[in-house]
């Protein structure tokens, strides 16, 4: 059996293709359109804001050697999309948005592993803000990330409390 008949891959690889799609395009664009560290205010809390990041999430590790760094950031999304993929074969084909959710975080982390590949660093665009507090800016991949892990928490089964 082929993984594209099964339903849950299926699921899987067509959030995550669309993930990178979207995310590589928007980075292309932004890249192209866009000088980095310039903003374009957008609304009162939000701009296009080009950034390149070397660091994990809110710049972790950026100033560590490139080397180091990069090996690191390299294997952590390397194993993060195995244990994504293990996540998948134990996932039954009926629990669609769990299958959505992990094929967002799939997505996401292809999507940043492949600007860590080819760039050494991941490049950045959404800012958000609000008066003097700003949320680190951040991509496609790390939105979508964000979301497939909120809807994993969301859909879990809770716990029945005893009275």
């Amino acid at each position: 059996m082929s993984l594209l008949s099964d339903r849950r891959y299926r699921t899987t690889l067509g959030v995550a293709l669309v993930v990178v799609a979207l995310d590589q395009l928007t980075k292309a664009i932004v890249e192209r359109a866009m000088t980095v560290h310039e903003s374009i205010p957008l609304l009162p809390f939000l701009a296009l804001t080009y950034a390149r990041n070397t660091g994990a999430a809110f710049s972790l590790l950026a100033h560590a050697p490139a080397a180091v760094r990069l090996t690191l950031f390299l294997w952590v999304s390397v194993i993060a999309i195995g244990i994504v993929w293990r996540y998948v074969a134990r996932t039954d084909a009926g629990e669609r948005w769990t299958l959505v959710g992990l094929g967002g975080v799939l997505g996401g982390a292809v999507g940043n592993l492949i600007d860590r590949a080819c760039l050494g660093e991941v490049r950045d665009f959404v800012e958000l803000h609000y008066h003097q507090w700003s949320w680190p800016v951040f991509n496609v991949a790390d939105a979508s990330i964000c979301v497939g892990v909120g809807l994993l928490l969301l859909i879990q089964p809770r716990p029945r409390l005893e009275a």
